[in-house]
């Protein structure tokens, strides 16, 4: 096994990130086998009952893990599906020492930092590379670890030192450590600023750790001077200083480090160059320079609770950019605070509450994303009365969908004190309650959580249509709160329809609202499982409403399967299993397949 561990310094939030799934995907790209791990110094178990706005939103995996939202990037762009395992936590390897404390394991030795929790560090890393994540059998040829934080981080120094140990202990020639640093540019002199980057350096090889590679964040490519410079005091060769400047979106970061050279110096450091192939990234360029080119914009109003950090809704926001690109269409959103719409903000913040009316109303399509608690619903209500009576393009996730329901209850049925219990607990008209199995006491992994199937009760409707008519499909879960089974025969009765149930069908998955352009809500979250090239269905669905496409996006969704086949003019052609080739087509169907 070969590890690549990406450190970053000087400041958080250069992206890091981005940058370890940018390589896993080059490395996948030379036909490696690859997996990510992140590592969090923070002491919680994982990220499942921290605050969005804090540390951005909770990505949810198959198997139920509540973890960081960069595994969500690792996802995307390396086209894998990742475990709970792959998220190392400093609560997750405290728990687990002091557990085997309790059991006496340690044989009534003292049990310290080092080596005891730099050893379990390590073994979980070893662990965890091991996990297939790509559908294949075996454990995988790379694995890219991220260390979050910043060099110098008191929380870091266990992971630090753990990964100098293991760095030893698995050989130079399995281990490559890319420190990510920032190279300010001082706007009175106008001068790219080296000495961040060599006391960072300095920092981390104090603490045992010497960076082959260093991705220099900046506004600009490096000067060569400057690339000299910091060779010289980072002791880094030139050829392996590459520059991360800022590009239009971040589907440029893979290709600009091959421009750079990057993987051939990473393949250098583990050894790999006699067997690594030409990366193949020719499809990943193509869409990369596609979605710069697209100028036609279809806007989307995303009325939620944490708009003030756009992180919070990240795997939403990138399934509406994979959507609207498969589409042709430029992506613009408009971030609306909830409670905005609210009559209270109508009283109390005027200007905010007709700017939030007027690019709600300004919208081609809504969506109203999952949350909880009190804060905002009325204001998504609002939202989804207004979606649905002046048919307006739709979608509802997780909260989303009940409010819909709740809203229909209380327009519709005429039922005016409609309301989940987790709102409004005495509420005579409960249209959506607590479920069963769920937990009041303790909120972390407690939720209905991961992956479970939801199967189609008739394949008329868009949802099913969406997903190729499929008897069933999987989708991520995060819920405590399910629309409540005695209330579905009252709404179906009055035009709802829920063509999405789970195995029992008492729960609840799917609402539609057939007699709408495109009025859907879904207890699930599509947005995890969407990839570049490979939409979610429902996110497609609402960007073909909204841009007036959706009878051909029907049409695609429940043509046969198929593959695509680059043609020499740069197109796609889609070439039927079960068929002739049909028409060519130029938009990108399948990436990283």
């Amino acid at each position: 096994m070969k590890y690549v561990v990406v450190s970053g310094g000087v400041v958080s939030g250069l992206g890091k990130g981005v940058t370890a799934s940018s390589i896993g995907l080059i490395l996948k790209s030379c036909g490696f086998r690859v997996t990510a791990i992140k590592i969090d110094p923070y002491l919680n178990i994982d990220a499942g009952t921290m605050s969005p706005i804090e540390h951005g939103e909770v990505y949810v995996l198959d198997d139920g893990g509540e973890v960081d939202l960069d595994l969500g990037n690792y996802e995307r762009f390396m086209d894998i599906k990742l475990t709970s395992e792959n998220n190392i936590t400093t609560g997750k390897v405290y728990k687990q020492v002091l557990e085997k404390e309790r059991k006496g394991d340690y044989l009534g030795k003292t049990v310290q930092v080092v080596p005891h929790i730099t050893d379990a560090i390590q073994e979980w890393i070893e662990r965890a590379a091991r996990i297939p994540v790509d559908g294949q059998s075996g454990p995988a040829d790379v694995c890219v670890i991220e260390l979050g934080g910043t060099i110098g981080d008191i929380e870091s120094m266990p992971f630090i030192n753990a990964l100098g140990q293991f760095s030893y202990r698995v050989g130079s020639e399995n281990f490559c450590l890319i420190h990510v640093s920032l190279v300010p540019v001082l706007n009175v002199v106008g001068e790219q600023k080296t000495k961040p980057t060599q006391h960072s350096v300095r920092d981390l090889r104090g603490l045992g750790l010497s960076p082959n590679i260093l991705a220099c964040r900046s506004t600009k490519p490096l000067e060569d001077n400057v690339k000299a410079k910091l060779s010289q005091f980072c002791q880094v060769p030139m050829e392996n200083v590459v520059t991360l400047y800022d590009c239009p979106n971040i589907w440029h970061i893979p290709l600009l480090l091959k421009e750079q050279k990057a993987h051939e110096a990473i393949l250098r450091v583990l050894n790999l160059t006699g067997v690594a192939k030409e990366p193949a990234l020719e499809e990943w360029s193509l869409m990369a320079k596609m979605s710069d080119k697209l100028h036609v914009p279809v806007r989307i109003a995303v009325v939620g609770k944490y708009t003030e950090l756009l992180d919070s809704y990240l795997s939403i926001h990138k399934a509406l950019l994979h959507a609207s690109v498969a589409r042709r269409k430029k992506l613009v959103i408009d971030w609306i605070s909830a409670s905005d719409l609210e009559q209270g903000s109508k009283k109390e913040n005027p200007d905010a509450y007709k700017a939030a009316c007027k690019l709600l109303k300004g919208a081609d399509g809504i969506l109203v994303p999952g949350g909880f608690g009190n804060r905002g619903v009325q204001g998504k209500i609002l939202a989804a009365k207004y979606a649905r009576e002046n048919r307006v393009p739709y979608l509802g996730i997780c909260l989303g969908m009940q409010l819909a329901v709740i809203e229909y209850a209380r327009t519709v049925l005429g039922l005016p004190d409609a309301n989940s219990t987790e709102l409004d607990p005495n509420t005579k008209n409960p249209c959506v309650v607590f479920m069963p199995e769920g937990s009041k006491t303790h909120m972390g992994g407690t939720m209905r959580l991961g992956s479970r199937r939801t199967y189609f009760q008739a394949k008329d409707s868009k949802s099913a249509k969406l997903y190729g008519n499929r008897s069933f499909v999987d989708e991520r879960h995060r819920h405590r709160y399910e629309v409540t089974p005695a209330m579905v025969p009252r709404l179906e009765s009055s035009g709802l329809t829920f063509p999405g149930k789970d195995e029992s069908g008492q729960r609840m998955e799917i609402v539609e609202l057939p007699n709408h352009p495109f009025y859907v809500g879904a207890q699930f979250h599509p947005e995890y499982k969407s990839r570049p090239g490979k939409p979610s269905p429902l996110f497609l669905g609402l960007i073909g409403a909204a841009c007036g496409e959706l009878d051909n996006v029907l049409q695609q969704s429940c043509q046969e399967t198929a593959v695509s086949r680059p043609q020499s003019n740069g197109k796609l052609e889609r070439v039927y299993l079960k068929g002739a080739a049909k028409k060519p087509v130029s938009v990108i169907y399948s990436l990283c397949s």
